[in-house]
């Protein structure tokens, strides 16, 4: 049985976030910018333990994303890894089950930035490809993020969404999305 530790980052001591990080960079084959790992931070975490080894993170955190003339309150998921050796077991699941479960409980919307790899993965679970058009709202204006069209994928709950529609997210720092 897969046991998954969820717990704000306020309450994950500086071993735990280290641990987090080399194992996403891991993960991510030395892909993952000071950018990439403050995005994953400020929200719930969601790990997964083999004895005293970290072998899976995942988090989600809120952005604000605008659609349909509403700003929705989004659980945007982060960070989503599993080490290797350890993969096609079940973690993955089991933490996107966790963080799912957040998104549900305290979100208008829950949304992620798929890779290739991951898509089906998800689209399993239930999460939806973005249709329409990408933008983010930055410093000077709303700009057009087409390079990011297909990987958007959206876990649709109360809010209404037009899934062929604008989508558009907070301005960060490194990727948008």
């Amino acid at each position: 049985m897969t046991e998954v530790h969820t717990a704000h980052t306020a309450d994950l001591d500086a071993g735990v976030l280290k641990a987090a990080r080399a194992l996403l960079e891991e993960v991510f084959d030395g892909d993952l910018s000071d950018e990439d790992w403050d995005h994953t931070l400020g929200g719930i975490h969601a790990l997964v333990w083999e004895g005293a080894e970290l072998v899976g993170h995942a988090a989600v955190v809120q952005r604000r994303l605008l659609h349909g003339g509403r700003a929705l309150r989004t659980g945007y998921v982060e960070g989503v890894g599993v080490r290797a050796d350890r993969r096609r077991r079940g973690y993955g699941a089991a933490m996107m089950a966790a963080l799912e479960r957040v998104v549900c409980g305290a979100y208008d919307l829950g949304a992620l930035s798929a890779s290739d790899m991951a898509v089906n993965f998800y689209v399993a679970r239930g999460w939806k490809q973005w249709q329409g058009s990408t933008w983010t709202l930055t410093p000077m204006g709303v700009v057009r993020t087409d390079e990011e069209d297909e990987g958007v994928h959206v876990y649709p709950l109360a809010a209404p969404l037009d899934l062929t529609g604008d989508l558009t997210c907070d301005w960060r720092d490194g990727d948008v999305w």
